[in-house]
């Protein structure tokens, strides 16, 4: 079952085409990467895909909803980090949580029994208190992604979620990732570091506005003849053959 489907997507601007004929989809719970340099036109996309933007053509389904004709049911249905920090800085940790279970329409019994649960996963009860700003990046951006899945949303949406963090937090974060595909989210994720790439059940790789690859990661090392997913990457992007096997 796709939860996501992109059909002739088409983005303009002026005379600027940052989405070019994009054609994909996404299945429920699925763990899916979208890969590409600044400026592919990631961002775009994105907008588009959670009902913040319409495309100038196309048609691009999400949670069974049009995103040009129903970009509010598109909202209510999906969860999102940015690769900027979300949260308030200046509200503790118990309030940021209250604050966006309202956002998302949760009732007061909702919040306050998805707050604990939250709060015992994190191990983060001695921590309700604390102002935001009080946290180092790493819990940050735990609590954020935490946050982003409260309502229980069909798909989630993460901006290059670690970056800045350390290893074991990146480790820790793609966890997390497992447990909410598990529990049926399904996780759209670009990130700037490849081996991540490979915890993806598919990637696309984007270039100039274009799809220019689309498959598990095997199968697309395979298919290029690279040995690492940076090498297949910086054939893709940057048209260099470097790791790439002759």
């Amino acid at each position: 079952m796709n939860i996501i489907e992109v059909d002739n997507l088409v983005k303009k601007f002026g005379s600027f085409i940052a989405n070019d004929h994009l054609t994909f989809n996404v299945r429920k719970g699925e763990i899916f990467g979208f890969l590409g340099a600044n400026g592919a036109g990631k961002t775009t996309a994105i907008k588009i895909l959670c009902g913040l933007s319409k495309p100038t053509s196309g048609k691009v389904m999400v949670a069974g909803y049009n995103v040009s004709t129903h970009p509010e049911e598109v909202k209510s249905n999906i969860g999102y980090m940015s690769q900027k920090f979300s949260l308030y800085d200046d509200l503790t940790v118990v309030e940021n949580i209250r604050l966006y279970g309202v956002i998302y329409g949760l009732s007061s019994t909702e919040i306050k029994e998805r707050t604990e649960i939250l709060l015992n996963r994190l191990q983060l009860q001695d921590a309700r208190k604390r102002l935001i700003k009080t946290l180092s990046l790493g819990w940050k951006q735990k609590l954020a992604f935490s946050v982003a899945i409260l309502h229980r949303p069909s798909i989630v949406f993460l901006d290059e979620p670690t970056s800045g963090v350390d290893p074991i937090t990146r480790r820790q974060f793609w966890e997390m990732i497992y447990e909410a595909a598990n529990s049926g989210i399904t996780v759209f994720v670009t990130t700037h570091y490849m081996d991540e790439a490979e915890y993806c059940n598919r990637v696309t790789i984007m270039a100039d506005g274009k799809i220019e690859a689309l498959d598990t990661p095997a199968n697309l090392k395979k298919q290029y003849g690279a040995n690492s997913m940076n090498a297949l990457f910086l054939k893709l992007t940057r048209k260099e053959t470097v790791g790439l096997d002759n």
